[in-house]
């Protein structure tokens, strides 16, 4: 009977509590469908610029569903630095030269294979190849290329959580509301926390960058302090978002229940996996901070390029960052009307 009694108050629990139902059954559907729309992508087929290439080859290329351009010297170089093309491919008499995009290893890897199979069709002995990198180099392996999206998903996961359970707390144990009773604004109040939270997570960015790059020796060719400005911004992103959605949770289970919504998705679209092919798939990810975060530092990272190439990113992580501020301070006057 005891037994039971307790069974039936953990039903009772829950039954009351309907959104924990509600993600205990459709989040791991949410994760299941998103592992099965990245996962279940066709093979990347990569787009090579070629100058005075033989037919014979270009034609051979295309039978490995490569897509072939035929590019300029100057354009192709063009074409590379704009992403364009993942490689171009230039015949001379005696060699053949390939210069790689480089800052994608998928892409280099799948150049290099659909290479190996053409090269086997023509007379291996015949073709002599020399291989360049605009950007990285043949020592560019997974970790790499992953490495700045690592960096901006751990920054914005544990901000996040700590963030979030962190303003959670302020309001469950009455903090807020003692807060709410003084003259204190809406906005400074949302302002002051975020300013607070703001020293420890610039702390935090600091750590997991240095540590990332100096000890795990993750592939660095631009700046270390415009990876420390992308990382804050993506930080101070993550904590108004934190304690925006804080503001709907009733404790710290509801607090970790978002992490399955909005976390977990954006890993999918953060640019691990090649998704540009399904658009409707590649739109969703403009709606996510973590897209525009790890793209800036993918930029500068691994393709070396300065703050102004990546203005576009951190204005939109601003333009997040604001949105969220001022949907925090709206999501106050439930509590205080001022």
């Amino acid at each position: 009977m005891r037994i039971r009694a307790i069974i039936k108050r953990i039903v009772q629990q829950f039954l009351r509590d309907k959104r924990s139902i509600a993600l205990m059954m459709v989040a791991p559907l949410l994760v299941m469908t998103l592992l099965w729309l990245v996962l279940d992508l066709d093979q990347y087929e990569p787009t090579i610029a070629v100058t005075d290439v033989p037919e014979q080859m270009q034609d051979l290329l295309e039978e490995q569903d490569a897509t072939i351009i035929e590019m300029s010297p100057n354009e192709a170089e063009e074409a590379l630095g704009d992403k364009e093309v993942d490689a171009h491919l230039t015949w001379k008499k005696d060699q053949v030269e390939l210069t790689m995009e480089g800052s994608d290893s998928t892409a280099t890897s799948a150049v290099q294979q659909v290479l190996n199979q053409t090269s086997k069709q023509l007379n291996p002995n015949s073709l002599n190849m020399e291989v360049n990198f605009l950007h990285g180099s043949t020592d560019l392996n997974l970790f790499d290329n992953v490495g700045p999206v690592l960096i901006g998903f751990f920054v914005f996961f544990f901000v996040f959580i700590i963030g979030g359970v962190s303003f959670l707390r302020e309001r469950t144990q009455g903090t807020l509301e003692r807060l709410l009773a003084t003259p204190l604004r809406r906005w400074e109040i949302v302002v002051g926390y975020l300013s607070g939270f703001g020293i420890f997570i610039l702390l935090q960015s600091i750590v997991i960058a240095v540590y990332s790059i100096y000890v795990l020796d993750i592939y660095m060719e631009g700046s270390f302090w415009a990876v420390l400005l992308i990382t804050f911004l993506l930080a101070i992103t993550a904590l108004s978002l934190a304690t925006l959605l804080s503001a709907y949770a009733k404790n710290e289970f509801q607090m970790f229940q978002f992490i399955p919504v909005v976390i977990v998705p954006q890993v999918f679209f953060s640019g691990i996996f090649h998704i540009e092919s399904v658009g409707w798939l590649d739109a969703i990810g403009k709606i996510m901070p973590l897209t525009y975060g790890a793209d800036a530092l993918k930029e500068i990272m691994i393709r070396g390029q300065e703050l102004s190439a990546v203005l576009g990113d951190i204005g939109i992580l601003v333009g997040f960052s604001l949105v969220f501020i001022l949907l925090n301070i709206l999501a106050l006057k439930q509590h205080r009307k001022l």
